[in-house]
């Protein structure tokens, strides 16, 4: 029988790779000028994003549930202004979300009211994870708005609810891993 507790793992499981995967199509489009290209001092590049949901993840997963020492340095995730190549972005985040989601897999179930301490903050485990979903989220939209505004490319996320021709996503679990 599948529980409640179950889908929502998978699930969570699932939108991270779903966005991750979002955010590998948004790179391939950008050279590494566009990936560190800030509108204004009040924005952040997608340079700066990347760093940012790859310093969340291992804060709250990582370290917050998975137990692993808490080693981020946020100030610095926003502070760049450049340094790593789009491939070397993507490298830290495909690696960061693979480890976030062994942990998320792995959580006995009986965990999920467990309460933790990241970022000082006292939640379970389960707003933990919900938290960075729903933060992954928004930084994922936040990178198609800025790469869709560079290229005014059509990523084609939703092409297949509109009849066109092109090919369905992947179903949710067989995205990038």
């Amino acid at each position: 029988m599948v529980t409640a507790e179950q889908v929502f793992l998978e699930f969570s499981v699932s939108k991270l790779r779903q966005y991750l995967s979002r955010i590998h199509a948004c790179l391939d489009l950008l050279d590494d000028g566009q990936v560190w290209r800030r509108e204004n001092e009040a924005s952040n590049s997608i340079g700066n994003l990347c760093l940012h949901l790859a310093g969340n993840v291992r804060q709250w997963i990582l370290h917050g549930v998975g137990g692993e020492p808490d080693v981020r340095r946020r100030d610095e995730e926003f502070a760049a202004r450049g340094g790593w190549t789009k491939q070397q972005l993507a490298a830290r985040l495909d690696e960061t979300v693979r480890r976030a989601c062994e942990v998320i897999e792995s959580v006995p179930r009986d965990q999920l009211l467990r309460v933790i301490r990241p970022q000082n903050y006292e939640v379970t485990v389960l707003e933990a994870i919900y938290h960075v979903v729903e933060h992954f989220s928004g930084h994922t939209g936040q990178i198609i708005a800025a790469t869709k505004a560079m290229t005014g490319a059509d990523l084609g996320f939703y092409r297949h609810l509109s009849g066109a021709s092109a090919p369905p996503p992947p179903p949710p679990g067989h995205e990038i891993p």
